[in-house]
């Protein structure tokens, strides 16, 4: 008994270590990783080795997908995380993608050829800034609420990754000994044409789908899981064939997202017009 309490005491005596527990930096250690795939891919590029390069930032994509999920299981979201994570997400997104394609081809342009990589890391900064801000702006009273589930503009993983869809292609293309499709989609016209479309989804104001609170139907469900798996077939198989795939998708969602925000958002406005109706009738 006496060893018991002496035990005891001693758990009791024991100091605690004043700072985060590891779960509450866990993000932040994520956040990190992705900054280091993007500053990576930079080198890669540096030394022309764009497979790598492209692969990296597509890893950084994922890491950013998790990072923000992790911190709000966790209960470790702070002011902290979501600044260095846009810091990360300016980057790997908006800088690495730009200068990966000035070395691939843009170059050949002379400084033409760096006026789109420009535009491109300028709108990513404000698309960034437009959406820190956004979260805390307040909602105008009687407006009619944003539907839940949209962006406004494309979002920072997914521009870099249409912004690259060109060394995707040209990849695909090249794997398939089609060596000439390959070379026309490393014109740089063709690559700075993308450059500066995808800078404007970026700051633009088209709501696109955040698939964050998407509910999928009952009758989807095993269609949906057998297209997933089949993508991933493809992924494995054919990798810059499905990224390239994944960017034509995205860009074909894009309207059809569009036309979801709208009819959501006039059913919004139908209910706050029949609830304001009924408010303002008499009572009997």
């Amino acid at each position: 008994m006496a060893e018991i309490r002496r035990f005891r005491l001693a758990r009791q005596r024991r100091p605690r270590l004043p700072g985060l527990s590891f779960n509450r930096l866990l993000p932040n250690i994520l956040t990190m990783l992705g900054l280091c795939a993007g500053m990576t891919a930079i080198r890669f590029a540096m030394d022309g080795r764009w497979e790598p390069a492209v692969t990296l930032i597509v890893v950084a994509t994922f890491i950013d997908g998790l990072d923000g999920r992790l911190a709000r299981l966790l209960q470790a979201t702070s002011r902290f995380g979501a600044e260095f994570d846009s810091l990360s997400d300016f980057l790997c997104f908006g800088v690495a993608p730009a200068f990966i394609l000035y070395l691939w081809t843009l170059h050949e342009a002379r400084g033409f050829g760096f006026i789109p990589c420009l535009l491109f890391a300028a709108c990513m900064a404000l698309r960034l800034a437009r959406f820190n801000a956004a979260i805390d702006a307040p909602v105008a009273p009687g407006s009619v609420p944003r539907p839940a589930g949209f962006f406004t503009g494309v979002p920072a993983p997914a521009g870099a990754g249409l912004a690259l869809f060109p060394i995707f292609a040209s990849l695909a293309f090249e794997g398939w000994g089609l060596s000439g499709t390959a070379h026309a989609l490393r014109h740089p016209v063709f690559a700075a044409v993308v450059l500066v479309l995808v800078a404007g989804l970026l700051v633009s104001t088209l709501p696109t789908w955040s698939f964050k609170n998407f509910k999928v139907p009952s009758r989807v469900v095993l269609p949906l899981l057998l297209g997933a798996a089949s993508y991933a077939a493809l992924l494995v198989a054919e990798p810059w064939a499905a990224l390239a795939a994944a960017g034509i998708l995205y860009g074909i969602m894009i309207p059809l997202s569009l036309r979801s925000y709208h009819r959501l958002r006039a059913e919004a406005a139908r209910r706050m017009a029949e609830a304001g109706a009924e408010a303002e009738a008499p009572a009997t």
